[in-house]
C-alpha cells in the first residue's frame, strides 16, 4: 500500500506553533516547526525537520505571559527572527513538494491540540495574502485525542511516557522539540494499530 492510499490521498505532516498568545488572528506567531514523514514497508517514519523563527507581525500583539510560560524574547537579535511573510512562503513550499513526492492531493495538519496550530498557520496565511494553501482547510490528525483513545491521557509529556517517547521536560516548549516528539508520538500511534480495511480504498 502507498502512503497516499493509506490516508485517502492526504499526506499527514507535523507542525508546531509557539505563539505571543492564544488568539490566532491577534497574537503572534513565534517559532513554526514542521517534521515531514517518511513512508517505509507500511509504517510511518520520522524523515526531517524545519523551523523557522518569526519576528512579531506588525499587526499582532504579544502577551507578556504567554512569553514567561515558552521563555521566548521575541526582539532577541539571537533568534535571527525573520518576516512571517517569507516564513509561510517556505514551509508551504516544502509541504507542496513533500505532496508532490508522495503523490497526494493535500496535506494534513498533525499536531498535538492541532487546532490550535492550524489557526495560528491559517491565521498568518490571510495576513499575508498568500494563496495555495497546501493542508486540508479543517481536518486535522490530532495526537492529543489519538493519546486519549491510546493511552487514556491527552498531556502530551504522560502521552509520551506511557508510548514509550522520550520527553524532556526541559526542553519542551520550543517549536522544534515540540513538533520531533508529536512526531514521533503520531508515529508510535499509527504504527500500533493493524490497518486491514473490510471496504474498498477510496480515490
Amino acid at each position: 500500500m502507498e502512503l497516499s492510499e493509506r490516508f485517502r490521498g492526504f499526506l499527514p505532516v507535523v507542525v508546531d506553533v509557539e505563539t505571543a498568545g492564544v488568539s490566532a488572528n491577534r497574537h503572534a506567531l513565534l517559532e513554526l516547526a514542521v517534521v515531514t514523514l517518511d513512508w517505509v514497508e507500511d509504517s510511518l517514519r520520522c524523515k526531517s525537520t524545519q523551523t523557522w523563527s518569526i519576528a512579531p507581525h506588525e499587526s499582532t500583539e504579544v502577551d507578556t505571559k504567554s512569553l514567561v510560560f515558552n521563555q521566548i524574547d521575541p526582539y532577541d537579535p539571537e533568534r535571527q527572527a525573520r518576516p512571517e511573510n517569507d516564513c509561510i512562503r517556505e514551509c508551504f513550499k516544502l509541504v507542496r513538494k513533500e505532496i508532490r513526492e508522495y503523490n497526494c492531493k493535500r496535506a494534513l495538519l498533525a499536531g498535538h491540540n492541532a487546532h490550535f496550530d492550524r489557526q495560528f498557520l491559517k491565521a498568518a496565511q490571510e495576513r499575508n495574502s498568500i494563496g495555495r494553501d497546501p493542508f486540508h482547510p479543517f481536518t486535522v490528525l490530532d495526537t492529543a485525542s489519538m493519546s486519549m483513545m491510546k493511552y487514556g491521557h491527552s498531556v502530551l509529556r504522560i502521552a509520551c511516557e506511557r508510548a514509550g517517547v522520550n520527553y524532556e521536560p526541559d526542553r519542551a516548549h520550543s517549536a522544534t522539540y515540540d513538533a520531533v516528539v508529536t512526531a514521533e508520538l503520531f508515529c508510535k500511534i499509527y504504527n500500533s494499530f493493524k490497518f486491514e480495511p473490510a471496504w474498498p480504498l477510496e480515490d
